[in-house]
């Protein structure tokens, strides 16, 4: 059984057909349903304003998770304020962290960034550009957020707690980007067009972290994607601090200190859905941890190698910067922070997915162990591969 939804001309209150015409200047044919049969489908009357009210409602793919999403807008007006630094002055910014090319002293201040970065090996190096192009590509990640429903900035100023979020966790995060390409460009071992054209190439080429829209599902993937990303940042700190490069140090470990405090919002955010729709985050949860979670730059492509994102992760996991170990302990995190162990009352359906995601860190981390110890031992009885990267003008690394 179909329902017709045809436009009308504007203040028409009637038609030849005899079809009920709403305030929003729809149709419902009684030709094609009865009114029992469009009660039982849409669970409205035929009155118009509750017709109205359901075509408002069912704009949406989530409209159950929409209504959760506004019930904690004062959540998200929260955490714009006690999360969130303020902008101007009172907020860092790149160029506290560079050197000052205005001052009198600004060739010493960049003899010294070059003579501590000299001691960086390209590895490391690597692996920090690849760091630097992802959060280089911001306006995929506020787009996608922007998709989430409930959550969106529809004017692109809205005045709503959640637009103000949005905006604010970006100017945030714009920072990461302008810090580490500046830092790199003055460092002088990088080729600079071409992770230029890396990030090009990223940003144009897009994300889709299969949220599909659904508030739940995007909360889920920040929860997971904002710890790992403060992992990867502080474990590059810790071996800039190796090599003796305490600038690098420094600028890691503020990035890294911005991805703590996002990461504790989103993980925020999820706690209160939680507490409104348990039965609907856990589903949710579930159907995302079954499709793993996408990295944000595995599409980054700088026009020479194709499988630039796999050596990018192979040469991070070597260091240790971000693992397969990591992966199942943020997996952890989140089930242990919102204690899925001991939440009850859930539908049979909830249940299950609860159990699976109470076991599947465990799993996880056998797997993850099991495939590093043979990765080691082929590494051992076999040469290494070089790798080249376009980034450091083509010198290898294994």
């Amino acid at each position: 059984m179909f329902v017709a939804f045809t436009l009308p001309p504007v203040n028409r209150k009637s038609n030849s057909n005899n079809a009920i015409i709403t305030q929003l200047a729809s149709t419902v044919d009684p030709r094609l349903t009865t009114k029992k049969e469009f009660e039982d489908i849409c669970g409205v009357t035929f009155q118009g304003n509750e017709l109205d009210r359901r075509l408002e409602r069912t704009s949406y793919l989530y409209p159950k998770h929409v209504e959760v999403i506004e019930d904690i807008a004062h959540v998200a007006d929260a955490m714009v304020s006690n999360i969130l630094l303020e902008c101007g002055d009172k907020a860092w910014q790149p160029q506290d962290y560079l050197p000052d090319l205005t001052g009198d002293n600004w060739l010493e201040e960049v003899q010294d960034l070059r003579e501590q970065a000299a001691g960086i090996p390209d590895d490391v190096l690597v692996v920090l550009v690849g760091d630097m192009v992802t959060e280089e590509a911001l306006p995929t990640y506020q787009t996608l957020l922007n998709t989430f429903e409930g959550c969106d900035d529809p004017t692109g100023t809205t005045d709503s707690a959640w637009a103000r979020w949005s905006r604010g966790w970006t100017s945030e995060e714009n920072r990461h980007g302008d810090l580490l390409n500046k830092y790199l460009y003055l460092g002088g071992k990088c080729d600079m067009r071409s992770i230029e054209v890396t990030i090009q190439h990223l940003i144009t080429s897009g994300f889709n972290p299969g949220a599909e829209k659904d508030p739940y599902k995007g909360f889920v993937y920040t929860s997971f994607q904002e710890r790992a990303t403060k992992i990867s940042h502080g474990n590059v700190g810790k071996l800039a601090k190796q090599y003796g490069d305490k600038n690098l140090q420094r600028i890691c470990a503020k990035i890294a200190g911005d991805e703590a405090r996002h990461e504790k919002a989103y993980q925020k955010f999820v706690t209160e859905i939680l507490l409104r729709d348990p039965d609907g985050i856990i589903e949710t949860f579930a159907d995302v941890m079954r499709g793993q979670i996408v990295m944000p730059a595995e599409l980054m492509n700088d026009g020479v190698k194709t499988n630039l994102y796999e050596d990018f992760s192979e040469i991070a996991q070597n260091l240790e910067v971000y693992t397969a170990i990591d992966y199942a302990e943020i997996l952890q995190h989140l089930v242990t922070l919102w204690d899925l162990e001991h939440l009850t009352g859930l539908g049979d359906e909830a249940e299950k997915d609860r159990e699976y995601l109470c076991k599947l860190p465990g799993r996880y981390k056998k797997l993850a162990e099991r495939s590093m110890n043979r990765k080691k031992k082929a590494t051992e009885d076999a040469p290494k591969t070089a790798k080249s990267f376009s980034w450091i003008h083509g010198r290898s690394v294994y």
